[in-house]
């Protein structure tokens, strides 16, 4: 039987205004999601072609159960794959149709290294 792990998604709070009016970052918000697997990048994921210069460091497998965006979280993993700062989510991943995907997993989220 296949089981995921879980993983922290640390989503963007609200951003707030200082005393200047220039806006600030508001405190991320973290939420647990059980049963994500993790795979480890592939040939295609060193390809010297990609133009926008960042390192793919896993692809992750959400289960269907998860319907929240993704857009702009952070994913920290557990051990062995923990970095100590989290992996960007690259985009903004879709799942699959439902009809296609007939096991527990449905939307691959690829994630990046955030060390620069």
């Amino acid at each position: 039987m296949i089981s995921g792990v879980s993983v922290t998604v640390m989503r963007p709070g609200e951003p707030t205004r200082d005393r200047f009016g220039n806006e600030v970052a508001g405190e991320p918000v973290s939420e647990q999601v059980d049963g994500v697997l993790v795979a480890e990048p592939t040939t295609e994921d060193m390809a010297a072609a990609r133009t926008e210069g960042y390192t793919l460091a896993y692809t992750l497998h959400f289960p269907k159960s998860y319907a929240t965006g993704l857009r702009g979280c952070t994913v920290v993993l557990p051990e062995p794959w923990a970095n100590g700062k989290g992996y960007r989510v690259h985009g903004d991943p879709r799942p699959y149709m439902d009809a296609n995907t007939p096991g527990r997993w449905n939307r691959p989220v690829r994630v990046e290294a955030a060390d620069g």
